[in-house]
């Protein structure tokens, strides 16, 4: 997608700021062709030779692709095979191990989250996180939850809380089950509500991207359905990234999947293909269920 001519460059610096009017310029590389930019409210995450280390070993082996806005973009891959540290990167966690470092690039959109003078706590306001296990605060309410991100970035400052709490918790599909207990404990919900409430503070900051690791893992066969409806909305609004051992899940809900062994990417294209006609045999072997 070609940018518009009257767009001011120096505006890029800045896309954590700049929601709905940052659009990607090029297709990232590894995108599969149907995987392009179609749909306005998207942003683009592209990774370019990304190398991970945890100290002096290499987790992540010099990955290029791209995640295409307001798509599902699964992760799959046996245990060990580096789709978590691919996402805790991309959300500038890894950083914050003891001898972890990245080289390479990752965008959001056009700018370098890595760059220069770019504020984590803005990264992570733009790229959401949902972990594998609920993690609500446990001696907070409902509603403090929810509210929590925009408390701990700064940025609750002139906002209706309620308005903003009330609107991410009907994103999140959880309003109708909590709306008249917000001031209760978030640990008196179930485990699949206590998800949907984490997913509901992750969007309460309005991020341009959300990263899932796993979030179903822990839930029962009816909150996982839940969860997975919910994607699908949330994709018309956000661009998504999945890591998922379950192939069902991926085949369910993702619209493009990338297959990862001992730390490299070794086929990314639409869900569909990948599952029934893969081009690697590595890729084949491991939907069939032959190992991992």
């Amino acid at each position: 997608m070609t940018e518009p001519e009257n767009q001011d460059t120096e505006q890029q610096a800045s896309p954590f700021e700049t929601r709905a009017d940052t659009r990607p310029n090029e297709v990232p590389a590894h995108e599969p062709p149907t995987a392009s930019a179609s749909r306005r409210d998207g942003h683009s995450i592209t990774l370019r030779d990304l190398r991970v280390f945890y100290g002096d070993n290499m987790a992540i082996k010099g990955v290029d692709i791209g995640f295409a806005p307001n798509k599902i973009t699964a992760i799959i891959g046996p245990s060990g095979c580096g789709k978590s540290t691919l996402v805790r990167s991309i959300n500038r966690m890894h950083e914050e191990i003891p001898g972890g470092r990245i080289e390479g690039e990752i965008l959001l959109d056009q700018t370098p989250i890595y760059g220069d003078g770019i504020d984590v706590v803005a990264v992570r306001r733009a790229i959401g996180m949902v972990f594998q296990r609920p993690n609500p605060f446990p001696t907070m309410s409902i509603f403090d939850n929810v509210a929590a991100g925009l408390r701990l970035t700064g940025t609750a400052r002139g906002k209706n809380l309620n308005n903003v709490v009330h609107e991410a918790l009907r994103g999140a599909g959880l309003w109708g089950e909590v709306k008249s207990r917000l001031d209760k404990p978030a640990m008196s919900l179930s485990g699949g509500q206590q998800q949907r409430l984490c997913i509901a503070r992750a969007l309460a900051v309005q991020p341009e991207v959300l990263l899932m690791d796993e979030p179903c893992s822990a839930l029962d066969p009816v909150a996982t359905l839940r969860i997975e409806e919910l994607l699908t909305d949330l994709k018309e609004r956000i661009t998504i990234v999945l890591v998922t051992h379950n192939m069902q899940q991926a085949a369910r809900v993702s619209d493009i999947t990338a297959f990862m062994l001992d730390g490299e990417l070794v086929e990314v294209a639409d869900t569909e293909k990948i599952f029934t006609n893969p081009d690697d045999e590595r890729t084949e072997q491991y939907v069939a269920g032959k190992f991992g």
